[in-house]
């Protein structure tokens, strides 16, 4: 019991310390003010909304889309190379570890409310939105001066809702006379988000997010990753029963659900799981 409540409680820890660090500037709720400085040049590597007042990097979905119809083949290169390279030496972990979105939807889970598991076909909608929304439309949708349209962002995203149109609505009353049926919608899908976050351990995680589908795909080959021992694995099924992304880590140990959050290592009576560096 004491290896499991230590391990969460560091990767806890770890989470707060990140959400902390990507909304430093929580006074800017107040007067709905936007960070512009130069953090917001870095990408966040989890999901985290350009928009929200507290925010102190810009958001990689939100910079994927800018620059995937662009011309400006540096800040692409950029921005690809980051989250490439968090998905080659962590993998999932990101999700696990450093999302601010991720902690909230894990907070979300635990008020009390009716459980339920996700049919396993869901979470193929993310790579459709992945390919549709974040790869396809801001190249074939771009402005007067080339730039892509951020589709993800504009039409689907409950993040962007949650940390930035609603502080922004609620600190800008000219805001709130524009209001149209998209925000309609995006509310809805909010709405859709939330309630699923309550009844489904990381439903958005599941469901939705292209930036965890991104990562999701390199989780057989990042630097961190889980081992099985076979010899000591006695089949007893705890492992799978903890998991919050309902994966077999002894049949699918890379599946790429895996956040790595290391609660069927901690679950194992015999030690047969173990993270670590490949």
């Amino acid at each position: 019991m004491m290896r499991k409540v230590t391990f969460e409680i560091k990767r806890k820890m770890i989470q707060v310390a990140a959400f902390a660090y990507s909304n430093l500037y929580l006074g800017n709720f107040l007067d709905g003010r936007l960070y512009k400085g130069k953090w917001k040049s870095f990408c966040n590597p989890g999901m985290n909304c350009y928009s929200c007042p507290a925010a102190t990097t810009a958001c990689p979905i939100g910079a994927m889309q800018a620059v995937n119809g662009s011309i400006d083949f540096k800040t692409s290169f950029y921005v690809w190379g980051m989250i490439l390279a968090f998905g080659v030496v962590l993998g999932r972990a990101v999700c696990g570890f450093l999302c601010p979105f991720g902690l909230i939807q894990e907070l979300l889970y635990k008020v009390p409310f009716p459980k339920k598991k996700l049919w396993k076909g869901f979470t193929w909608i993310k790579y459709i939105l992945l390919v549709v929304f974040v790869l396809m439309l801001p190249v074939v949708k771009t402005n007067a001066v080339g730039s892509g349209a951020p589709a993800f962002c504009e039409y689907i995203c409950p993040v962007g809702t949650l940390e930035g149109g609603i502080p922004l609505l609620s600190t800008h009353p000219e805001l709130r006379r524009v209001i149209g049926t998209l925000f309609s919608v995006k509310m809805v899908i909010l709405v859709i988000t939330l309630v699923g976050c309550l009844s489904i351990c990381r439903f958005f995680c599941k469901v939705m997010c292209p930036l965890g589908a991104i990562y999701g795909l390199l989780n057989k080959v990042s630097l961190f990753h889980m081992d099985v021992n076979m010899g000591k694995c006695i089949h007893c099924g705890k492992c799978t029963h903890v998991c919050p992304m309902d994966v077999d880590p002894v049949k699918t140990p890379d599946s790429a659900e895996c956040i790595r959050c290391g609660k069927c290592v901690s679950a194992c009576p015999k030690k047969a799981l173990k993270l670590g560096i490949r």
